[in-house]
């Protein structure tokens, strides 16, 4: 199977190379010319606990030199979901298969506003991945899980055909027929985690160890699953405490959050797609949603403070 990956940063670096690993050809897209210099001349080097692993593949920066891809996995954070899109067209043939397995809401709408019916299929992985260096990455593969699915609910052939491909190459994959559900299920678990350790500048070894913190992220996702009742989601896991454990299971003590990760690279953080969609999900249903309101404003404030000095 010929796949790129569209945003191959730290958790679309895990995919790739587990499923370059495999046996898959596949093509990494980043805009980091550094990324894409080490991966070529290095190979992909994946740390798994203990062990290292280099795994040789094609990065680039440019989507036009791939050609057409039998599967486009996009991975890139939701601000940048359209602009990718666009620029990545020229990989979509008549039979290519997209699938999202980005975190937030609303990927799925943008890219078939783009590429039209047929193409799209949503998943969502609690897979970690956390770069600490360019093309060397620490991944969270070990008791993690991934749900794909038509939007439809229906079982399709090429849905089967995924997953088969995902499984061996050591990715626990796993079909489901309401990938709505799902996508609400795995929103709770990074508004469990993401933007209280984005705040805090804790990896969930820390996180894990603070009262305060623990006390803070069962409101924030207490809120959330009131505002997915009130909208009609039906949740695989309503208890908050069992959320708010299921996000560190399997993951190093070192490990950060994708919303820590951008912060700490000075970027821009996904929050407006994460607890920011669980506030304007709120305002829609009439839910109150304090807690979340919070967070996006304390994670707002470190993004204006990291652009204010990056522009000194």
């Amino acid at each position: 199977m010929k796949i790129a990956v569209l945003g191959a940063g730290s958790l679309g670096s895990v995919f790739g190379a587990s499923l370059a690993s495999a046996g898959s050809e596949v093509h990494l897209i980043s805009r980091n010319s550094s990324y894409v210099e080490a991966v070529n001349k290095n190979g992909l080097i994946l740390i798994e606990g203990s062990q290292q692993r280099i795994i040789k593949t094609h990065a680039t920066s440019d989507p036009k030199s791939i050609g057409e891809v039998d599967l486009l996995i996009v991975l890139v954070k939701s601000f940048d979901t359209r602009a990718a899109i666009v620029s990545a067209k020229s990989t979509v043939g008549p039979k290519t298969v997209v699938l999202t397995l980005q975190n937030g809401l609303g990927n799925e709408e943008v890219i078939h506003d783009e590429l039209g019916e047929g193409h799209v299929l949503a998943g969502r992985t609690f897979v970690g991945g956390d770069a600490i260096a360019p093309g060397k990455i620490v991944a969270g593969l070990k008791g993690k899980h991934t749900i794909i699915g038509e939007l439809n609910g229906l079982v399709t052939q090429r849905i089967k055909d995924i997953s088969a491909k995902f499984n061996e190459a050591g990715i626990d994959t796993q079909i489901s027929t309401t990938i709505n559900s799902v996508i609400w299920g795995k929103l709770l678990v990074n508004v469990a985690t993401g933007a209280i350790a984005g705040i805090t500048g804790l990896p969930y070894g820390l996180l894990y160890q603070v009262p305060e913190v623990h006390e803070v992220a069962l409101k924030a996702v207490n809120e959330a699953i009131n505002v997915a009742e009130a909208l009609g989601i039906e949740l695989a896991e309503k208890d908050p405490e069992e959320i708010w454990q299921s996000a560190g299971i399997g993951l190093a003590a070192e490990f950060r959050t994708s919303i820590l990760q951008s912060l700490d690279r000075g970027s821009i953080s996904e929050i407006d797609f994460i607890n920011g969609a669980v506030v304007r999900a709120g305002n829609q249903v009439g839910i109150s949603t304090p807690v979340n309101s919070t967070l996006v404003g304390c994670i707002k404030g470190i993004e204006a403070k990291n652009k204010a000095i990056a522009s000194r």
